[in-house]
């Protein structure tokens, strides 16, 4: 029996979950795109919307990867420690891109669930790649914990991001509109 055994329906769940949300993601930017764009749109839009469908994306990959038929469970460590440097990597481009782009200033919560939350989750994941061989069950839960903190860190800044788009942005439109 392999150390993932028991993990399938967990990772069907919460990959067919990340799936399903990133297509959401594209239906609602469809549904936006006639909305008429600021200066910078494009540059908030890789400090906020990017993130949010590249956490989607690490989830499914994850999942795809778990779900996988290893002979053991090195193989996996290596290539969701991988994920996890990158995401780590990733983490400090999203910085940069808060910083830069001049459309919005970020709040606290901008910072938390864009930073911070996802720092930590790509934390996890790297140190439970590098526990996994004197740890294997305790790494195996530290995987799901960063999936799951992955998976709610892009349901809140999808839904923080149409919020602003619908009550925001389209209250600004109208207000240009009227005069």
């Amino acid at each position: 029996m392999t150390p993932f055994a028991g993990w399938e329906n967990f990772y069907v769940i919460v990959g067919s979950s990340a799936g399903a949300l990133i297509g959401l993601q594209f239906v609602v930017i469809t549904l936006i795109a006639d909305m008429p764009i600021g200066h910078g749109a494009a540059q908030a839009g890789q400090a906020f919307a990017t993130p949010t469908i590249v956490h989607f994306g690490c989830v499914l990959l994850l999942a795809a990867v778990l779900a996988a038929p290893w002979n053991g469970v090195a193989p996996a460590a290596v290539v969701w420690g991988a994920m996890a440097l990158s995401g780590v990597v990733y983490t400090v481009i999203v910085v940069r891109r808060m910083r830069l782009q001049s459309v919005y200033k970020p709040q606290f919560e901008d910072w938390l669930f864009h930073v911070l939350l996802p720092f930590v989750a790509y934390a996890i994941l790297a140190l439970s790649a590098f526990a996994v061989r004197a740890h294997i069950r305790g790494s195996l839960f530290a995987v799901a914990a960063a999936a799951l903190l992955l998976l709610f860190i892009g349901i809140h800044n999808a839904w923080d991001a149409i919020m602003y788009h619908v009550f925001v942005q389209r209250r600004e439109h109208q207000k240009t509109e009227q005069r």
